[in-house]
């Protein structure tokens, strides 16, 4: 689970309080700030993570705070409890914090870290500021180790990012990338198709922590699919339809949900399997008619001549499992056209146009690959029947009758 903890350090003053109350209404993981008194009035339904000015333990000093004293030696005891899992009155949530955040540069630094957090009580993490090669193998081995690695990189690059990801994927600890935006945070838990576990990110406004929010629920869902019963199919002549190559690899059982009317679609395969006379394109998926419905992320659909370079679009495996995939382009050209109507067992029609060629197929239960032009009556493919009508590819519940 990607997750997003909210620093406080750099929040226009008179944004904060509309920012916390943001963070905890939008369920943000976590809160970063300076100021352990304010991290004290969270809800425990917040990480509360104390950022400490060096490397020196921060509980010490909350300690002498709740108690009041100036005695040095009394302090001295305060933070050697505050590592001890024995002590008492001495717990992360009665220093007004879960977590301390304190900074590593030298493995040394790293070193006292990782020593704290193996003698338990405040659990501890580490924040590094990735600049040149010696950084980057240190930041490595802090996510190794630690139990949050919280990491600022420098340049631009995820080189840097993908490297720390490959070194610490056994590791149990998460890790957490610095972004300066929402554009970048979802670059971010992308890399290398797992991304960072977490992002650190200062929001100017609360406006900025609820699209964050709506980032972190950015998923593709899983659907149910049908079972659909082919009842003719028929030439219908010359029309245009839509190759559309994607900038990811289809697997063999997967594809796109293609239709004629926005309440069904038919599961349309990928080039990924093998016929003659033409090289497999496991981009691509021959998809239908320009006037074709297809479904793309957020439950919406799109007409196939709408879609185009940069448009989103959900690839569908036969279990009905969905990811995002991006458009590369798409090809428009005139070719012979086939009708392929079908029912489900509702009744509900179901009907999809396609190119009357061999070279075009379908996925049927089970992940079975048809050729469309050996389509019989009685043949069953699978596909998905949408609840809702649409308005500009949005559901809408009104009246709506496609024929």
């Amino acid at each position: 689970m990607r997750f997003a903890w909210i620093d406080l350090r750099e929040v226009p003053r008179p944004q904060l309080q509309a920012v916390v109350d943001a963070a905890i209404h939008a369920r943000m993981a976590g809160v970063v700030a300076t100021d352990a008194e304010l991290l004290g009035t969270l809800p425990p339904t917040v990480t509360r993570v104390l950022a400490a000015g060096g490397p020196a333990p921060a509980p010490a000093v909350r300690k002498l705070s709740e108690k009041e004293t100036k005695d040095a030696k009394e302090a001295k005891a305060s933070e050697k409890d505050a590592k001890s899992p024995s002590s008492t009155g001495s717990s992360p949530a009665d220093s007004g914090f879960d977590v301390l955040l304190r900074k590593f540069g030298v493995q040394d630094e790293l070193d006292a870290l990782a020593a704290d957090h193996r003698a338990g009580g405040t659990p501890v993490s580490g924040f590094i500021d990735v600049r040149d090669d010696r950084t980057l193998q240190l930041s490595c081995a802090g996510a190794m180790v630690l139990p949050y690695t919280v990491i600022h990189f420098a340049d631009p690059t995820k080189i840097p990012l993908e490297i720390v990801l490959a070194a610490a994927e056994s590791a149990e600890g998460k890790l957490v990338t610095v972004v300066d935006g929402l554009e970048e945070a979802a670059i971010v838990f992308d890399v290398l198709e797992r991304g960072s576990d977490g992002i650190l990110f200062t929001p100017r406004s609360a406006d900025d922590v609820f699209a964050l929010a709506r980032l972190l629920e950015a998923t593709t869902p899983q659907l149910e699919l049908s079972t659909l019963t082919v009842e003719s199919i028929r030439h219908v002549g010359l029309g245009d339809r839509v190759c559309v190559d994607t900038c990811s690899h289809f697997e063999e059982d997967e594809g796109i949900l293609v239709g004629s009317y926005s309440s069904g679609f038919v599961l349309c395969c990928s080039e990924t399997h093998p016929l003659p006379y033409m090289p497999t394109r496991p981009f691509r998926v021959n998809a239908g008619a320009l006037h074709s419905y297809t479904l793309g992320p957020d439950n919406r659909t799109n007409y196939l001549s709408e879609v185009g370079s940069g448009s989103a679009l959900l690839a569908v495996g036969a279990d009905g499992r969905t990811r995002r995939v991006v458009v590369g382009r798409a090809k428009l050209e005139s070719r012979p056209l086939l009708e392929i109507r079908t029912h489900a067992e509702d009744g509900r029609l179901v009907s999809l146009t396609v190119q009357d060629d061999w070279h075009v197929r379908v996925l049927g239960p089970g992940g079975k690959v048809l050729n469309v032009t050996e389509l019989q009556t009685g043949d069953e493919l699978l596909g998905y029947l949408a609840a809702d009508k649409r308005h500009v590819g949005l559901p809408i519940g009104e009246f709506c009758k496609e024929v």
